[in-house]
């Protein structure tokens, strides 16, 4: 990896650190209605050797269980991967990087990431290595966000940011956020690292994030999140104060009973090893 790649890769792995014990109030909420469609996608049923990689609280590998299927989980921060134990004592959770795995070739029948591919500098790596630990034919399923302009709740977001927020500010560069958002570009780059273009599977999925209150998704990103937390943490109060006002006033348009429920949405791309 570039110099520039480390400092994502370190960056990344000092902010999962600090927010990890956060994790379940705040982003499981977001995160976790997706992994039915991820497992439904990925063809998981009783017996399934799976790889649940980025695995974070252990989500992905625990609901493989329920199952019937053999997870294995692997994350690159021990906290995280300390949780994951904490929550499920029958699951093997290591520490490990998912661009260089330490598993024996044709380990898996699946490997699974939930939002993770985006938090890595070299995602391209990280599709290797699921093709490398996985037998022929197995099948290799992830998750990615949609543009905003797909889906309303990270367009609040984003409109918000860009409203009001300094972008030209000195963060660590990673690949594009909304990368792997078609299936063509899906396609071309699983086909280069040997799988079979020609079985992509490209479903894109929204669910409702429900949400207590008008100011929880500004303090979720302020506080708890990793790249959009960092940006914020740069901004001056006045911009700050200004990115939260309009998040909270466009969230009123999606008031459900006490709370709020917003709209995101996501592609669940799946693909099969050659």
């Amino acid at each position: 990896m570039s110099l520039e790649s480390d400092d994502f890769a370190q960056f990344e792995r000092e902010s999962w650190e600090r927010v990890a014990s956060h994790y379940e109030a705040t982003w499981s909420g977001l995160t976790r209605p997706f992994i039915p469609h991820l497992l439904e996608a990925a063809r998981v049923t009783s017996g399934t050797r799976l790889l649940d990689v980025a695995c974070g609280p252990g989500y992905v590998a625990e609901a493989a269980l329920a199952l019937g299927a053999e997870p294995t989980g692997v994350d690159f921060t021990p906290q995280m991967v300390r949780l994951a134990r904490e929550r499920n004592p029958r699951i093997e959770f290591r520490t490990g990087d998912a661009q260089a795995l330490d598993f024996e070739d044709d380990s898996f029948d699946v490997v699974a990431m939930n939002f993770g591919v985006l938090h890595l500098p070299d995602p391209e790596a990280a599709f290797s290595e699921a093709h490398r630990v996985l037998r022929s034919r197995g099948r290799y399923g992830f998750t990615v966000w949609a543009r905003p302009e797909e889906s309303p709740g990270a367009r609040i977001v984003e409109e918000a940011i860009e409203s009001h927020a300094d972008r030209d500010v000195a963060l660590p560069q990673g690949p594009d956020y909304f990368g792997y958002g078609d299936p063509g570009t899906c396609g071309r780059i699983l086909g280069e690292r040997g799988f079979d273009r020609a079985l992509l599977g490209f479903r894109t999925v929204s669910v409702d994030w429900q949400v207590p209150t008008a100011s929880y998704v500004f303090e979720c990103e302020r506080d708890f999140g990793v790249r959009t937390g960092a940006l914020l943490a740069l901004q001056t109060p006045e911009a700050l104060a200004a990115i939260q006002a309009q998040i909270e006033e466009s969230v009123q348009a999606y008031a459900r009973g006490d709370g709020f429920a917003l709209p995101y949405t996501a592609h669940v791309v799946t693909a099969t090893a050659r």
